[in-house]
């Protein structure tokens, strides 16, 4: 893992939590960035390609080795959580909490020989829940980081803490995910992945300055909680395993898309339009992140950036995760899109950002009008809702 230095104040506030909760100084300091997803809405949990940046919001703890058997970490905001190391396997009722992610990881570092004990964690956090930066892999690879360098001195890769952080998202806190944000987190830079085979995926880091293109990378916020929408997300993944299975095939990435249009009418009737046209999403959608990644390569970024704009389209059209199934008076993404494109006025490119449905919008500014646009989508959706992020080439690192 490479290094990363924290500043002053951030430290001093960790310090200070950690002394608070705790009655001790902490000893060490990690840190994991959030991840802007740039290319493959809804393609990583079909074993697809995606394009990914950890990005310079990151999640840091101040953690202090205990050799207690007992895990307890405290969130800024959150309650205490505190894990017994002695029990492995997933609990029931712990599913959606930091405890089941905390399990989870723990258990993944056991297994694969790390002599983990317990450990002390006060934990602050840029990178918002319901931001789209999926917080949630940046915890989980934040808690990797410190069982490495507690335990296992620095020596598990980011393939390993990625492993072992989508495991505990998946079978102990129940959430269906592919592995392209844990992934990122523990990496780092801005990469493309092929994720065909998902126990070893290949990995491509590319150099690309927004900046230098003339661009800023905007999150935009639509002010829209998750709250409900789990069975939303679910369906996702849901109903294009539907569509694989009827090919026997686990994932959609292994089925052919002349054998998908060939029996188009039969899935129709079986699997209904929606699911049929959340296949279509990925086919080309899939296609797209390669052309993307090539565009960004070759320096042509008006090109990767009408390539952007389509798959804003197909998330909106096919993929169908902009609204909410029957949603009427409340809209959120798709006005968020709308201030966009106004406020673009025709320059740059924008797309629903990550999962969909609520969370944020991700918008490439023209510098020259940056300010504008900013202005306009705060005054709109409220301060702070439009936040510039750049990559960031560390994954997670243990901070001076």
């Amino acid at each position: 893992m490479s290094q990363l230095l924290l500043d002053g104040a951030r430290r001093e506030a960790l310090c200070r939590g950690f002394q608070d909760a705790f009655g001790a100084a902490p000893e060490r300091f990690f840190s994991a960035p959030g991840r802007a997803e740039l290319g493959g809405n809804h393609t990583d949990h079909q074993g697809g390609h995606v394009l990914a940046a950890a990005i310079d919001l990151d999640t840091v703890a101040a953690v202090r080795a205990t050799g207690t058997g007992v895990i307890r970490v405290l969130s800024q905001g959150y309650p205490m959580c505190q894990v017994e190391l002695s029990r492995r396997e997933p609990v029931p009722g712990e599913e959606n909490t930091p405890a089941a992610l905390i399990r989870g990881v723990a258990a993944g570092f056991l297994a694969m020989g790390c002599p983990v004990s317990g450990f002390d964690a006060y934990v602050t956090s840029q990178v918002l829940p319901g931001f789209g930066l999926s917080s949630s892999a940046a915890f989980e690879v934040l808690l990797g980081a410190i069982l490495n360098g507690l335990f296992c001195g620095g020596q598990r890769t980011p393939m390993e803490l990625a492993m072992a952080g989508h495991t505990a998202e998946n079978r102990y806190f129940g959430k269906p995910s592919g592995l392209m944000d844990q992934l990122t987190s523990a990496t780092g830079g801005l990469l493309s992945i092929d994720l065909g085979n998902p126990a070893k995926p290949h990995i491509k880091r590319l150099r690309v300055d927004f900046s230098a293109c003339g661009y800023a990378l905007c999150i935009v916020n639509s002010g829209a909680g998750l709250g409900e929408l789990a069975r939303e997300y679910d369906a996702i993944p849901r109903e294009m395993g539907e569509i694989s299975g009827y090919f026997e095939k686990s994932v959609l990435s292994e089925v052919a898309p002349s054998e998908f249009y060939a029996v188009l009418p039969t899935l129709r009737k079986k699997f209904g339009d929606r699911a049929v046209l959340r296949a279509v999403h990925f086919f080309r959608e899939d296609s797209r992140v390669q052309k993307q990644a090539d565009a960004l390569e070759a320096g042509d970024f008006e090109t990767f950036l009408r390539l952007v704009r389509l798959s804003g389209d197909s998330s909106y059209m096919y993929l169908q995760n902009v609204i909410p199934a029957g949603a009427v008076e409340h809209q959120s993404v798709a006005v968020t899109l709308a201030l966009c494109e106004h406020y673009l006025a025709g320059r740059g490119a924008c797309r629903v950002h990550s999962g969909g449905f609520a969370g944020t919008v991700q918008a490439y500014v023209p510098k020259n009008r940056l300010e504008a646009f900013q202005s306009g989508m705060e005054d709109a959706l409220g301060k702070g809702a439009c936040q510039v992020v750049t990559p960031r080439e560390q994954g997670c690192t243990e901070i001076l």
